[in-house]
C-alpha cells in the first residue's frame, strides 16, 4: 500500500524562498521513493527536468500562483512557457474572486485558456482553493473544470487557510465523476491522511511530508 501511496503524490517544495539545493533535494528524494511528480515554481522548471532526466518522476509547475488573480492571457503565456521549459503538468489556480462574484463565464474561460494552452502536452489540474470556497462553490468550480477539459480539479494551493479534507475530496469526487481526477493538496501530513483522501476519492496527493507519508515515519521538510 505505501509503495502505491508513493506513486500518487507530487512531492512540492513551493515556498517562495525554495533554493537551486532544495530542488536539487526533492528531485533527489522523488527518484528514490518513486513519487509521481516534482511540484516546482515555474523558475525551477528546467533544473528540475535536469535532475529528474532518465527516471519515471515528472516535473509538475504552478500556474497564476497561489492568488490564482492574474489575467487569463498571463496564466496562458505561463502555460505555454513551462510546458517548452520542460513541465509536464500545470497546476493552475481559478480566478477565485470570479467564482465568488458568480462570474462563472469569466472562470470558465480562464480554465479553458490554460488548457488550450497545454493543447494536451501537459495535464492540467485546476486548483479551487476550497478554504475560501462554499460547498456551491466547490461544485461549481468543479463543474467549470470538467466543461473546460480539465484533467484534475485540486483542493488548495497550500498557502491558503486550509487544506484538503476527506469531506471535500467527497464531493469533488462526486461532482467530476471517474474520469476525471482528484488531487488532494495541503494537510495531507502521514501515511493516515494519506488513506482518509484515497479513500474518499483522492487520485493523486500533493505534499511536502511526501517521505513520512510514504514511509511512515516522520522526516523533516522544505515544505510549500
Amino acid at each position: 500500500m505505501k509503495q502505491n501511496i508513493a506513486n500518487m503524490i507530487d512531492h512540492t517544495v513551493l515556498k517562495a524562498f525554495s533554493s537551486k539545493e532544495d530542488v536539487i533535494k526533492v528531485c533527489k528524494e522523488a527518484k528514490e521513493h518513486g513519487f509521481f511528480s516534482v511540484c516546482i515554481n515555474p523558475t525551477h522548471i528546467e533544473l528540475a527536468k535536469k535532475e529528474l532526466e532518465g527516471s519515471k518522476v515528472k516535473v509538475c509547475t504552478v500556474i497564476g500562483f497561489p492568488l490564482g488573480a492574474n489575467t487569463s492571457e498571463v496564466k496562458a503565456f505561463e502555460t505555454k512557457d513551462a510546458i517548452a521549459k520542460g513541465a509536464h503538468e500545470v497546476d493552475m489556480v481559478i480566478n477565485i474572486g470570479a467564482l465568488k462574484d458568480k462570474n462563472y463565464d469569466l472562470v470558465y474561460k480562464d480554465i479553458k485558456a490554460v488548457v488550450d494552452s497545454a493543447n494536451k502536452e501537459a495535464l492540467v489540474k485546476v486548483i479551487i482553493e476550497t478554504c475560501y470556497l462554499t460547498d456551491d462553490e466547490k461544485k461549481i468550480a468543479c463543474e467549470l473544470s470538467v466543461k473546460a477539459g480539465a484533467d484534475y480539479v485540486k483542493t488548495s494551493t497550500g498557502f491558503g487557510t486550509g487544506g484538503s479534507t476527506p469531506e471535500d475530496i467527497k464531493l469533488m469526487r462526486d461532482v467530476v465523476g471517474p474520469n476525471i481526477g482528484v488531487k488532494a493538496s495541503g494537510g495531507v501530513r502521514t501515511t493516515e491522511d494519506a488513506i482518509k483522501v484515497i479513500d474518499a476519492g483522492a487520485s493523486r496527493i500533493g505534499a511536502s511530508a511526501s517521505i513520512s507519508i510514504a514511509t511512515g515515519e516522520k522526516t523533516d521538510t522544505i515544505g510549500y
